[in-house]
């Protein structure tokens, strides 16, 4: 099929950008969407011009590392993929497709769709770990947790980090990205000791880098490719007001 794409353009965060419109011939719907711009970059590469800069690793969805705005929605049209793992059947022969970087001040644009994401790394080193000497792995059995806290910590941790819930919201928060990685802690034994610190550290990162407040729209929830619930926002909510409160 032909697709008609209209990808966001910038050299660097100093710069201004804009739109160009390409034209891509041949797309099999079996392709990824990152395969069919791999095919537009390979076009302009022996046109002698240069290609479209975007951000990638895996490409199996568990990286985090790929994130773009496909017409208008983070990571594309489906619920729960991420841009790497969408595949062209979702689109149609002479679809015209608008391609845009997350839009957040905490994400400045390196280049075309590429953006800075390393507020959430500073976020992460605030608190996002356990410092605690636990020894070596323990047997399952030796530290006894309710299934539904592990099921609810592994739901948690699943986020990836790719920054779709910042990039959706209207306020650029980061709210859900720090709930899931306070959450996972906060549902296991070992990572009692330092919540209160982990919460009060990270959320005041989190406020440092910019990112805005969570107005409770839930447009992160329904745009996140791994489907973090907004209920990790309402027990974050919980500690730090508890935590003001002590």
């Amino acid at each position: 099929m032909q697709l008609n794409l209209k990808v966001w353009r910038q050299k660097s965060d100093k710069e201004k950008g804009n739109f160009e419109l390409y034209t891509v011939d041949n797309v099999l719907e079996d392709m990824s969407f990152f395969e069919m711009l791999d095919m537009l970059n390979n076009q302009l590469i022996k046109d002698d011009k240069t290609p479209i800069a975007f951000d990638h690793d895996c490409r199996e969805g568990i990286c985090g590392t790929c994130g773009i705005v496909i017409n208008g929605r983070a990571h594309g049209p489906l619920k729960g993929v991420t841009s790497c793992q969408l595949h062209m059947r979702s689109f149609k022969d002479g679809d015209t497709i608008v391609i845009e970087p997350w839009r957040s001040k905490s994400f400045p644009i390196v280049k075309d769709l590429v953006v800075n994401r390393t507020a959430f790394d500073r976020i992460m080193e605030s608190g996002g770990y356990i410092s605690v000497k636990t020894g070596g792995a323990p047997d399952a059995n030796a530290t006894p947790i309710f299934k539904d806290n592990a099921d609810e910590a592994f739901d948690s941790a699943t986020c990836i980090g790719c920054g779709a819930c910042v990039a959706t919201c209207k306020n650029a928060s980061a709210m859900l990205f720090v709930s899931a990685k306070i959450n996972q802690y906060s549902q296991l034994p070992q990572g009692q000791v330092e919540h209160n610190k982990r919460v009060n550290s990270m959320i005041n990162q989190m406020d440092l880098e910019g990112f805005g407040s969570c107005t409770n729209t839930g447009a992160c929830e329904a745009d996140c490719p791994k489907e973090i619930s907004v209920n990790n926002i309402i027990k974050l909510n919980k500690s730090y007001i508890k935590n003001l409160l002590s």
